[in-house]
């Protein structure tokens, strides 16, 4: 007997899903995160695994693990101090940037200080030009002048992005062979060779934010390593990476920026696969943790890919599962401002000391409290559950912002949750404005451990129809490392029209990015399987300011077929943009190449469904909703069958999380576990209860 271990570190709990490989059973539970302590929780997790289920460390053969450490870092400033090397004349790249003003709507607002300070950017004697060639070899007095600045200044690493290294890394690695005997203790970080793609800002800001976290993710990862084999586990750790795949963790020593989202992808790729299982093909999933809630966008069964996703304040340019944070989490802390005004966040509670109900000392109040004091949850206990839930001490402190505002307990419970949906649903309006999605295309999938609390209510607000809870959604992100594919990106600048003098160093470059995906695949991660490629480029009309990036058939590339990859971009540009100039001259920026390795898959076979059957509730509870106490009937999730129907308002209670289904909802269990929600005809949505929305119909 062998399992399949897959963990994702939140800032709250950490969650565990174990598959057994002969039974297809899944065990999940989750452990508060200890983020004094990084890697307790997963020493705490398997041994509550071989505790409560039987999962011997000895047994486990593939181990998955998505950490924030990296993102955390960035977020709390935590990382080394570093000073960046740049071209002399060029020391400005990160207090420039884009020009652009965090906020268009504020004329006071300000971008975030550089992770590197202007007084630690010092500047080299060296010059590349636009088509690579050295104009300037790098000046050795310059390099030693710097490097005894950089000592003087209390420098901990060392990261070189010099002009145009994306053309030629000559320079950088020369620098780089310099520095070392200088300095052995300091890590050096090369742009050329953490990200080598065109546009300085860009490539500059990747290498910073990796240097920055490097030394202590490095750190995490070998303890990870040490724990584990202490424990006895003989699985090699993988780890998840921001682009929805899996690489080991000896890697992700040294490409740190490549998992740098690993947790925040391994739920999207968690709910891509319940996405096909459940037949919903466009999906818009809502992973809401004890912190934040994470918005992505699923497309026919796949997630959607991207870069300058936000880490922090700053944006990252390594390919990532296109997520966007925008806002309320489980433990966000209501509080009343100076005007008597109530509000909801951005602070959090976290897992120390967690939401007052959790009783481990907090006092503030947050959404889970509220939901406590309108008896959603507390008001029942469940074996192996992650907490226990004290509803008094929810209401004392939903108390000390109640007795501010002039409103009654219940009443200000049921304000903090209204106010944290409002505030949701306003960011992702801005999120479906920005990216033209029509949301009534999509089923809202929700997941995390507060996601099926919140769901139902976003989703009336932004009148969508369905709502799929997967069968453990507390611990998705956990299951999505089971089922990540190994994957990597590799990317070169050619920066040439398409034209046919051109195609012979094109092919030669997609021929070389190849070369490195599969020696990459077989040599770093000891892969022999089937592996697919997948090409592309990005590419522009020639005047154009941004690329596009467009996928490429292979056959396209070895026929040299300029008219096909043209015409792959007008497509590609008429589906953003809405119009194409097959007339214009087309250019490609940067190819690109992604090589995919399977990983072996959880089977979960579809259960025959149960024909108009209506389950039994465990109970009923009293539930304030609506400005009044009612009576609504408790089920258990273990207990609900593929077929079970039944009407809202009501609550679904399991381990890992609590689904909360106001009026107007109906669910129905799927052969595969799934809890579909969707609107009752029969309710009008002014009655449908807590919060006045919009038609969900």
């Amino acid at each position: 007997m062998t399992y399949r271990v897959g963990v994702d570190v939140g800032g709250t709990f950490t969650d565990f899903c174990a598959f057994d490989e002969r039974t297809n059973a899944l065990h999940t539970l989750k452990v508060p995160s200890t983020p004094d302590r990084p890697g307790d929780e997963v020493m705490q997790g398997i041994a509550a695994l071989r505790e409560r289920f039987g999962v011997a460390p000895k047994r486990i053969t593939w181990f998955t693990h998505g950490t924030t450490v990296g993102v955390n870092t960035v977020i709390e400033r935590k990382g080394v101090r570093l000073c960046l090397f740049t071209t002399r004349n060029f020391v400005d790249v990160l207090e420039v940037a884009r020009l652009k003003m965090p906020d268009p709507y504020d004329l006071h607002s300000k971008r975030p200080d550089p992770l590197v300070p202007r007084d630690r950017v010092i500047p080299v004697d060296e010059r590349v030009r636009a088509d690579g060639a050295v104009e300037l070899a790098v000046d050795r007095d310059s390099v030693e002048a710097a490097v005894a600045h950089a000592r003087a200044l209390g420098a901990e690493g060392i990261v070189i992005a010099f002009i145009n290294a994306y053309r030629n890394p000559a320079n950088e690695h020369a620098a780089k062979a310099m520095i070392e005997p200088l300095a052995p203790d300091l890590p050096v970080f090369c742009s050329s060779d953490v990200w080598s793609i065109i546009r300085e800002y860009e490539r500059t800001t990747t290498t910073v934010i990796h240097g920055y976290v490097q030394p202590r993710v490095a750190h995490y990862l070998d303890s990870l390593q040490r724990a584990l084999a202490e424990a006895g586990v003989p699985a090699d750790p993988l780890l998840t990476k921001s682009n929805g795949g899996v690489m080991s963790a000896e890697l992700g020593k040294s490409a740190c920026a490549q998992m740098i989202l690993s947790g925040t992808a391994a739920g999207v790729i968690g709910a891509s696969f319940v996405s096909k299982l459940s037949g919903f093909g466009n999906t818009m999933s809502v992973d809401i943790g004890g912190t934040s809630a994470d918005i992505a966008f699923i497309r026919d069964g796949m997630p959607q890919y991207g870069v300058g996703e936000m880490i922090g304040e700053f944006s990252i340019y390594i390919p990532s599962v296109a997520v966007t944070s925008i806002g309320a989490g489980g433990g966000s802390i209501a509080w009343v401002d100076d005007l008597g005004v109530l509000k909801v966040g951005p602070e959090s509670a976290g897992s120390t000391p967690g939401p007052a109900c959790y009783g481990r000392g907090g006092e503030r109040p947050t959404i889970t409290d509220a939901f406590a004091v309108l008896g959603y949850i507390g008001q029942f206990e469940l074996d192996n559950s992650a907490i226990s839930i004290d509803a008094d001490r929810a209401r004392t402190a939903v108390d000390t912002v109640a007795t501010r505002i002039g409103r009654g307990t219940e009443e200000t419970a049921q304000a903090i949750v209204d106010i944290a949906v409002s505030g949701m649903y306003v960011e992702v309006s801005k999120l479906l404005s920005r990216d033209g999605i029509d949301h009534r295309e999509f089923a809202m999938q929700a997941f995390g451990g507060a996601g099926p609390m919140l769901a139902c209510f976003l989703a009336r607000e932004l009148g969508m129809t369905h709502v799929v809870i997967p069968p453990t959604p507390g611990v998705l992100s956990a299951l999505g490392g089971l089922i990540a594919d190994i994957k990597n990106d590799f990317i070169a600048t050619v920066f040439v029209d398409l034209e046919e003098e051109a195609m012979s160093a094109v092919r030669d470059t997609w021929a070389d990015l190849r070369s490195q995906a599969v020696q990459w695949l077989h040599e770093e991660q000891g892969y022999r399987g089937d592996y697919r490629l997948v090409y592309s480029a990005d590419m522009r009309y020639r005047g154009q300011s941004y690329e596009i990036e467009t996928e490429i058939d292979p056959a396209h590339v070895e026929r040299g077929d300029i008219a096909g990859i043209a015409e792959a971009f007008h497509r590609r540009h008429e589906q953003v943009y809405e119009h194409a100039d097959r007339e214009a001259a087309v250019q490609l920026i940067n190819l690109r190449m992604v090589i995919i390795g399977s990983s072996p898959k959880p089977e979960f076979p579809e259960s025959p469904c149960l024909v108009d059957a209506t389950p039994e509730p465990a109970r009923r509870l009293q539930v304030f909703m609506a400005g009044a106490r009612r009576h609504v009937p408790l089920y258990i999730r273990t207990e609900l069958a593929p077929g079970h129907r039944f009407a809202g308002p009501a609550v679904v209670a399991q381990n890992d999380c609590t689904t909360c289904i106001p009026d107007g909802l109906d669910g129905r269990v799927d052969g595969f576990g799934n809890l579909i929600l969707t609107p009752n005809p029969a309710v009008p949505p002014s009655a449908s209860g807590a919060i006045p929305c919009p038609s969900i119909a």
